[in-house]
């Protein structure tokens, strides 16, 4: 399936997911991606999550195209790094 994935620069902090969360177009259409703040330390150590994202952006904008391509998003059609 060729998809065209697309992330706008809109990430964001959810205190209720305790995640970094970044929208992805597929197609034009709006999906949802994220990356928990947890996984984010483990990963690059313990500095600021939306720091962490930002200085990584592309390697984990190309984990979660691969998430999309394959398919597998949650119950909710979120997209999860892990």
């Amino acid at each position: 399936m060729n998809q065209a994935i697309q992330f706008p620069e809109r990430e964001y902090w959810d205190e209720k997911k305790s995640a970094v969360c970044f929208p992805a177009l597929v197609n034009g259409m709006l999906v949802m991606c994220a990356i928990a703040g947890i996984t984010l330390e483990r990963r690059f150590g313990d500095i600021d999550a939306l720091y962490a994202f930002r200085d990584h952006r592309w390697d984990l904008e190309e984990e979660a195209s691969d998430e999309i391509r394959e398919g597998l998003d949650d119950d909710q059609g979120w997209f999860w790094l892990s």
